[in-house]
């Protein structure tokens, strides 16, 4: 379809006959996300309130179905690339977002804190140091305050702000260690994401939610004893960037759900079935 009949196809969403409107409606979501920027250009130009509506669902369908479709290919392809499993999960409320603006934006922040890094210190003080520039000198924090906001769950949105909640703070923090060559990685602790420093024989474990808090396995002990559940391997070890787009997710399901957002909660389950079960 040439572009003179997609936006004659586009001029019809004004029909006030359902099964018409429906028909049209179908055709322009099999065209896909190429006709966005011509229904961008319609609502900006028809006043009509029915067609505004009509043409941001039909976009809102359109992106939600791409965000679907980089959600799979990521799982199957990209999966090693956390970032981009990130940035998956905000174009969902952020659809312009671009990734490689995460990428220098990542980028920035690790070159702020290489400039105060030391390769030589043990590992104890290099998470030290990686603490201090975080959260002293670029200000990150936990967003008690708002801990349920969806944009807690957008990587972008606590670029920005600096704030966020456990997961999407682990993740900026492991996505900087990493970048310094740092064998930082997530942990799936139940009611808590935290990360791990795992290299041999040295392992301990950091609270990126309370400024980087170093603590050990008997604290994770402790902390599973008084939540009175069985401990499991996956309270101790690394976690897949799966199971952390899975937990952001999940997130997302519970923020939605206190907004009373149904609609939103019903899609981000839909995304949630898109990913592979954890194995415990």
């Amino acid at each position: 379809m040439n572009e003179n009949e997609i936006k004659a196809l586009i001029s019809l969403l004004d029909d006030e006959d359902i099964e018409i409107f429906q028909h049209i409606e179908e055709k322009l979501i099999t065209l896909g996300g190429k006709i966005i920027p011509y229904l961008e250009t319609e609502w900006e130009t028809n006043f009509s309130p029915l067609v505004q509506s009509r043409i941001e669902d039909l976009i809102h369908t359109l992106q939600y179905s791409l965000l679907k479709e980089r959600l799979v290919d990521w799982k199957e392809n990209e999966s090693d690339d956390l970032l981009k499993g990130m940035w998956i999960i905000s174009t969902y409320l952020y659809p312009d977002l671009e990734y490689k603006k995460l990428v220098a934006d990542i980028e920035q922040l690790y070159y702020e804190t290489w400039l105060e890094f030391s390769p030589t210190a043990n590992a104890i003080d290099q998470i030290k140091l990686l603490n201090s520039v975080i959260f002293n000198k670029l200000k990150f924090s936990s967003n008690t305050k708002n801990f349920h906001s969806p944009a807690n769950s957008m990587i972008n949105s606590v670029i920005d702000t600096r704030k966020g909640n456990p997961i999407s703070l682990c993740a900026v923090y492991m996505l900087i260690a990493q970048k310094l060559k740092l064998p930082v990685y997530g942990v799936n602790l139940p009611n808590l994401f935290v990360l791990t420093y795992k290299h041999e024989k040295v392992q301990f474990y950091i609270n990126a939610f309370n400024k980087g808090l170093i603590f050990s396995k008997e604290d994770i002990d402790s902390f599973i004893d008084q939540l009175k559940i069985d401990p499991k391997d996956i309270f101790y070890q690394p976690c897949s960037h799966v199971e952390i787009i899975q937990r952001s997710l999940r997130n997302l399901v519970v923020a939605f759900d206190k907004l009373g957002e149904q609609e939103k909660v019903q899609e981000i389950q839909e995304l949630l079935a898109l990913l592979p079960m954890q194995i415990e």
